[in-house]
């Protein structure tokens, strides 16, 4: 058994298509009921480790095979000698073999088995929520509702049995109204996407794995990035480097009255190890405001833009803080730029305008990376679908993307997404709510766009990924640890002090 945050590896994520083949090779080779009685020694083994002082425990258990491992554990725990309250909501239906054998040998071994959440206990130790798991695909029935909502108003730790009841395996959408929130989930046989995007964090506690020692006969759906993607990056740069050998970086943004979105980006370029930063203000005036306290940023005439040759074959970061200006000068910029990373404004008129979207598809044909960055809003005006339908399913709606632009789209969020053509998707796993701060977007452009100028070779759909994955990681490893609301230009500073040490 693993804790698996912070990761230290790539970790294959199946879906719920994969979890039932994993799950059925796993049952060919092992005796009847065996399956099952590894997964509740797990969840009994786990549930004395998070609560070693608990005395009491209530087992609640639905209606299938997720209601078998609770019942295995709760006769484990009493066998172990704690109080054990085993509450079987299973609507009247008949159990899978495998549950109907575990409730019979939780009777035989004397626990009684109620029916009712009015015969709940009263402040129990701990919690163990093994109701509803990998195949939920509809809201919760009313009774298993009830159970959701009882669970939550208790003030006792919460241990979840491969999913918490409610949360979607695929999508870490909410199936009904609530799901149960843990402090704890044991994923077993397989680590289920849902778990690490969407909802999924914010209900399932600290993630624990056991593999109940099974072979993954499974390809991964899809992959749970780790700090391996950022090792990959962070290599300290030869002894002979120079600012011409780190790349150049043009940031093009920063609208009247957003001006700071363009230099947050810039001095993540320059966090990030770019040689040269430059800065391009939309609608500029050498004689406005003075420039950012990076002395390090130089400044690019909005007027040069019209000569492709100076800035093609820089890694171009676009739309940060554009406004309606930056219409204006995506037609060149799709149609000649070697390496670009596009956000915010940038994507949103893309997103209004055919013409745009044609320029970006036909990219990828003429060896041109791109790289999208949207939130959940600016993905969904890009797919033509709402926010709340690109948030029901990330994990979709980031391929979708990708396939449909033809580019790689880290989809901003809890759990964000990493996808590109042709490659299998990634679930970031770092970060924590101290990214949600304005600002926090265009530091994350700015050095995915510095990186890229270290190593201009990242083109291929393959390249582009792992750099995407590096920076989400990079990202969301500044703020962990982390509590309260982190400002952008501090997460900058946070971020740099992750490099790797210099040689010395």
């Amino acid at each position: 058994m693993i804790k698996v945050l912070p990761a230290s590896t790539a970790l294959a994520l199946h879906g719920q298509a994969s979890c039932r083949a994993l799950e059925a090779a796993a049952q060919a080779g092992l005796p009847a009921h065996h399956l099952m009685e590894r997964a509740g020694l797990a969840v009994a083994k786990l549930a004395r480790a998070v609560a070693p002082l608990a005395r009491s425990v209530w087992v609640l258990c639905g209606p299938g095979n997720n209601g078998g491992d609770g019942l295995v554990a709760g006769r484990l725990l009493a066998v172990a000698g704690l109080r054990v309250h085993l509450t079987l909501l299973n609507e009247g239906k008949p159990l899978p073999a495998d549950a109907a054998a575990a409730l019979h040998a939780a009777q035989v071994a004397g626990l009684a088995i109620h029916g009712q959440l009015a015969d709940a206990p009263a402040a129990p130790d701990l919690i163990i929520d093994a109701l509803l798991g990998l195949g939920l695909s509809r809201a919760p029935s009313a009774p298993l509702a009830e159970a959701i909502a009882l669970i939550n108003r208790q003030s006792c730790p919460v241990l979840a049995v491969d999913l918490p009841s409610g949360l979607q395996s695929d999508s870490g959408a909410l199936a009904g109204a609530e799901a149960v929130r843990a402090q704890h989930t044991l994923a077993l046989l397989s680590l289920k996407p849902g778990l690490f995007t969407a909802q999924g964090r914010a209900h399932a506690g600290e993630i624990w794995f056991e593999d109940l020692g099974a072979t993954q006969t499974q390809a991964a759906d899809a992959w749970l990035n780790s700090n391996a993607d950022l090792r990959d990056w962070q290599m300290p740069g030869s002894h002979s480097s120079h600012k011409g050998s780190q790349g150049d970086l043009l940031v093009i943004g920063g609208a009247p009255g957003m001006r700071g979105a363009a230099w947050l980006a810039g001095s993540a370029g320059l966090g990030a190890g770019a040689g040269r930063v430059y800065v391009c203000l939309l609608e500029d005036s050498e004689k406005e405001a003075p420039w950012p306290p990076r002395p390090e940023l130089m400044r690019w005439p909005e007027a040069r833009l019209a000569s492709p040759e100076h800035w093609q074959d820089l890694t171009l970061v676009c739309g940060c803080g554009g406004g309606a200006a930056v219409r204006g000068v995506l037609p060149a910029l799709l149609a000649r730029a070697a390496r670009l990373v596009l956000d915010a404004d940038a994507l949103n008129a893309i997103a209004a305008d055919p013409s745009l979207q044609a320029l970006l598809r036909q990219r990828a044909a003429q060896g041109l990376a791109s790289i999208l960055t949207p939130h959940p809003l600016e993905a969904a005006r890009l797919l033509g679908r709402s926010a709340a339908e690109v948030q029901a399913d990330r994990l979709g709606a980031a391929t979708a993307l990708g396939e449909q632009l033809q580019c790689t789209v880290i989809l901003k969020g809890s759990g964000s997404l990493i996808a590109s053509p042709g490659e299998l998707p990634a679930i970031n796993s770092s970060g924590n709510a101290a990214l949600a701060t304005p600002g926090s977007g265009d530091v994350l452009a700015g050095w995915l766009g510095g990186l890229w100028a270290r190593r201009p070779q990242a083109q291929t759909p393959a390249h582009a990924q792992a750099l995407a994955r590096s920076a989400a990681y990079w990202h969301g490893a500044a703020a962990q640890g982390l509590h309260g609301p982190l400002r952008a230009a501090d997460l900058i500073e946070r971020m740099h002090a992750l490099h790797a040490p210099r040689p010395a």
